[in-house]
């Protein structure tokens, strides 16, 4: 059996839940073929840990593709991630405190990785089903960039293709931060769908995806 490894955070800066979590924990276990499934697993957000347990997770089940979530605050649609950057800046602290600025996810490691998900075909497919989603230029420099940085640094040249989604908060994540956000129901079923594209496309589909600034 061939694993896909769907990763989410749990909650952080003072909310109870984190909604990359709760719509990837309702996917474990979904089949993507006859001998192909999701395996959803939980990350902690903290800068100390999280790519411990990530390192984890892929040694342990040794996934055949591997894509992590992540809260994006602000954020209107699924965001499918181009980039990561090897910068280290938080606005915030994480959950352990921690407010690292200006420094390496690793050090002497290169600038960026570039995700090596066919991101523009798994945007159409999610589209085609309604749901609003794009690519995005910038993961950020929070614990969610660190993620997808030592991601991709793990996986370099292993053919375990790999990259990173940023999903909007949930509606009761809106109440109090005015942010936008996505009903749990449309996040499942655009993950979902952004999962099987990912799986089931080898060469991506060119079509317009930048930005003008």
């Amino acid at each position: 059996m061939r694993i896909v490894l769907l990763t989410g955070f749990e909650p952080f800066d003072q909310d109870l839940v984190n909604s990359s979590w709760e719509a990837v924990r309702q996917l474990d276990g979904m089949q993507l073929g006859d001998d192909v499934r999701i395996v959803a697993r939980r990350l902690p957000c903290a800068f100390a840990t999280a790519g411990e347990c990530l390192a984890q997770m892929i040694a342990e089940l040794q996934p055949a593709m591997v894509i992590a979530t992540g809260l994006g605050p602000g954020r209107s649609d699924i965001s499918i991630e181009r980039v990561a950057i090897n910068v280290n800046d938080a606005r915030i602290p994480d959950n352990l405190g921690e407010q690292p600025i200006d420094t390496a996810v690793v050090v002497d490691g290169p600038a960026a990785y570039f995700t090596t998900l066919p991101i523009k075909a798994m945007v159409k497919a999610v589209r085609e089903a309604g749901i609003a989603a794009s690519v995005s230029q910038t993961a950020g420099t929070f614990v969610c960039n660190q993620v997808f940085y030592l991601l991709q640094h793990a996986l370099t040249g292993s053919g375990v293709r790999s990259g990173f989604i940023h999903v909007p908060g949930l509606p009761e994540q809106a109440v109090t931060s005015g942010q936008p956000s996505m009903a749990l129901a449309t996040l499942v079923d655009g993950l979902r769908i952004a999962v099987m594209a990912a799986w089931g496309t080898k060469v991506d589909v060119a079509q317009t995806g930048g930005q003008v600034s």
